[in-house]
């Protein structure tokens, strides 16, 4: 069985929001962690966290079970700088899954349905479909460290993505897209998506 590591993204600085949302209350835990209890419950090999905005507050709002926490110093300099710092952290494995932090309808059922994808077919590059809509987890097969490690600034791996489709495998998951925390309205309407 191929090693396949997660990098939860949580180093956002929350500009839109105006506080720091990985710490906002989302049932009895916040928004970071109800992600990151999604990846540890996950098939996940290793989950490590990429903290940055915030990462005092979101640390100590953080009840781990097996997930390993790391700071981005540069996370202002975009969302690449913590993809980087989650790279290092995790050194090696057969692949990487990305999962962003703001995003808490991403559960451990899609990030396992994507890593057997990925697992089954192999690709370069895997992106979740969610009923013809693409988004995260994504996941990035070793020969891809390379180029991920040589990106920078924000929407850097979509920017990948967009430019090798042909590399590129769509994991169809029959659900809506989940929803990402960036302002208020997406708060409220995550915490009625989730039921919280």
């Amino acid at each position: 069985m191929a090693a396949v590591h997660g990098v939860v993204l949580g180093a956002g600085s929350s500009r839109r929001l105006g506080q720091p949302k990985q710490t906002l209350a989302l049932g009895d835990t916040t928004v970071l962690g109800w992600v990151v209890r999604s990846a540890e419950a996950s098939s996940l090999d290793r989950v490590v966290v990429v903290l940055g905005g915030a990462a005092d507050a979101a640390r100590a709002s953080l009840v781990t079970a097996r997930a390993e926490l790391v700071s981005n110093e540069a996370y202002a300099s975009g969302c690449a700088s913590s993809l980087l710092a989650g790279l290092d952290a995790v050194a090696g494995g057969d692949a990487v899954m990305l999962v962003l932090g703001d995003m808490p309808g991403v559960d451990a059922s899609i990030i396992d349905a994507v890593r057997a994808d990925w697992e089954e077919h192999a690709p370069a590059m895997a992106v979740t479909s969610y009923q013809g809509r693409l988004g995260h987890p994504f996941v990035f097969s070793a020969s891809m460290f390379p180029d991920l490690a040589a990106l920078h600034g924000d929407k850097a791996v979509w920017k990948l993505i967009e430019a090798e489709p042909h590399r590129v495998r769509h994991v169809a998951v029959d659900r809506p897209l989940p929803l990402d925390v960036d302002t208020w309205d997406d708060y409220a309407a995550v915490c009625q998506q989730l039921g919280v």
